[in-house]
């Protein structure tokens, strides 16, 4: 079943909050908005809208920038500079529609916290009401988190504001835009129900606030790379730890037998899912099946151009050190990549043409963003990393994915060894370019990539480019308040 929010994604407040670029519109009209409790609901509906956008950051800025793929455009794309390493990339629509959509989801968290302390009798319903308010406090930390691994130093708000209250708002430091987004998320934690039954199905639970709190301190944990990026060196993986073994003991999740079952189009909201963003078809339905695929992949099965991605020829070719680590029998390398393909392999995980909608953005699958899987294998890293446990314990949680995919076991697991698996789990999932930056591995492991397979198009990786550059947008509309991140 359908969570009820998608019914509203994108609507709700679409009329004074188009962007927030940090000159975000006065909140008058949302203040008029609150008069019922389903006008509370509504609020908090809208939102999750923002998580519409996240399959496009997941794999536009985080699964191309990654060495596992290697795009080449047929023509001028902006997202060339992003697979290309660039710095000339400041201007990229993907790039600032991440920092606009970001913010409008924390514009609009703000708007309806606010509405919920100062009006929030009105819902009289009190745990309704204490359910929405924690709702609130998951999204905007969400919301959040993914700045703070884009961009680094980012503009904190937390409280409605008007344009000149925005405008002098400077980037905060990582570490106070962390403790914003930790405490959002332990309220939330707290606060959220466990799960849920019904329409309500989909809405962040307490094991979604918690695992997502786990990551934040497994990120936080890895190396700053001397730019203020997402790591603060912090080593914090015992509290990490904590929280994925809570959401492992409650018997809330399980590991599914079959790989392809976590994302089939009849199998949604499975017991792998700790959290995803929810599509269905006609009007709400998703674009990211289509979004790394080429075009003649699906003229060719004569469905024209309205299921490609409109790049025309571009080719988003899986690497061919990629292609070497699946190997031959690993079951996961054919649910995952089309290899027969003429053109060069793509990515196929979610495609799955007897479910097609009437385009390209219109397929009805959800988009997992946090699953079973991902909490064991970070369990993993975290003992790796000196948490409590065995190196027993890392074996037996990478040997149980292993199996899955029907390969032996392995033993003595290293770091290096664990991010490869996870490599192959998580290919199309947007995982890999965050796992490489918070295990300090960004720079060495592209680099050898780039040698390996002998690639021309992309540059050196240097450390810089483990953060995007501020929109260059928002540049200029600061006005001189904000600094242009290094190297670009």
């Amino acid at each position: 079943m359908k969570s009820g929010y998608i019914f509203l994604l994108g609507l709700l407040f679409a009329s004074c909050s188009k962007q927030l670029d940090q000159t975000p519109v006065s909140n008058s009209t949302t203040t008029n908005f609150y008069a019922t409790q389903n006008d509370f609901v509504q609020a908090v509906n809208g939102v999750y809208s923002g998580l519409k956008n996240y399959p496009s950051m997941a794999l536009w800025l985080g699964e191309m920038r990654s060495d596992n793929i290697n795009a080449i455009s047929d023509g001028n794309r902006d997202w060339q500079g992003i697979n290309d390493m660039s710095p000339d990339i400041t201007a990229v629509t993907f790039i600032t529609s991440a920092w606009q959509n970001n913010y409008n989801g924390i514009f609009n968290a703000n708007s309806a916290l606010d509405a919920l302390a100062n009006k929030g009798s009105i819902v009289t319903d009190t745990t309704l009401r204490a359910r929405l308010t924690a709702e609130c406090h998951y999204l905007r930390a969400f919301y959040y988190f993914e700045l703070v691994k884009l961009f680094g130093k980012v503009p904190l708000i937390t409280t409605p504001m008007t344009s000149a209250e925005a405008g002098k708002v400077a980037r905060t430091a990582v570490s106070q835009v962390y403790d914003t987004i930790i405490s959002d998320l332990t309220y939330a934690g707290a606060h959220l129900p466990t799960a849920y039954t019904g329409s309500n199905v989909g809405r962040a639970t307490a094991y979604a606030a918690k695992g997502l709190l786990g990551q934040v301190y497994l990120t936080r944990s890895g190396p700053d790379y001397g730019i203020s990026g997402p790591g603060l060196n912090s080593g914090e993986y015992d509290k990490a730890l904590a929280l994925f073994n809570e959401i492992i003991a409650s018997g809330a999740y399980s590991f599914l037998n079959s790989y392809p079952d976590i994302f089939s189009y009849t199998n949604e909201n499975n017991a792998e899912v700790i959290f995803d963003v929810q599509y269905m078809s006609s009007n709400n339905g998703a674009g990211f099946p289509s979004y790394l695929v080429p075009v003649a992949y699906w003229t060719g099965l004569g469905l024209s151009n309205s299921y490609g991605n409109g790049y025309g020829a571009s080719n988003f070719a899986v690497t061919s050190n990629l292609k070497t680590s699946y190997g031959n029998t690993d079951t996961r390398k054919a649910f995952n990549i089309a290899t027969t393909y003429t053109a060069g392999p793509f990515i196929k995980k979610y495609i799955n043409t007897t479910y097609k909608g009437t385009s390209g953005t219109d397929w009805p699958i959800n988009f997992i963003v946090l699953r079973y899987t991902d909490v064991l294998m970070m369990k993993a890293e975290c003992i790796l990393h000196g948490a409590s446990g065995s190196q027993a314990d890392v074996d037996a949680i990478v040997n149980k994915v292993r199996e899955r995919a029907g390969l032996s076991d392995i033993s003595n697991v290293t770091i290096e060894q664990l991010m490869e698996e996870r490599r192959k789990e998580f290919l199309g999932e947007g995982l890999r370019w965050n796992d490489l930056v918070r295990e300090g591995m960004a720079v060495t492991t592209m680099n050898a990539w780039i040698a390996a397979d002998g690639v021309t198009n992309v540059e050196t990786v240097v450390p810089a480019y483990v953060l995007y550059p501020v929109p260059s947008a928002e540049i200029s509309a600061s006005g001189g308040l904000y600094e242009q991140n290094t190297g670009y």
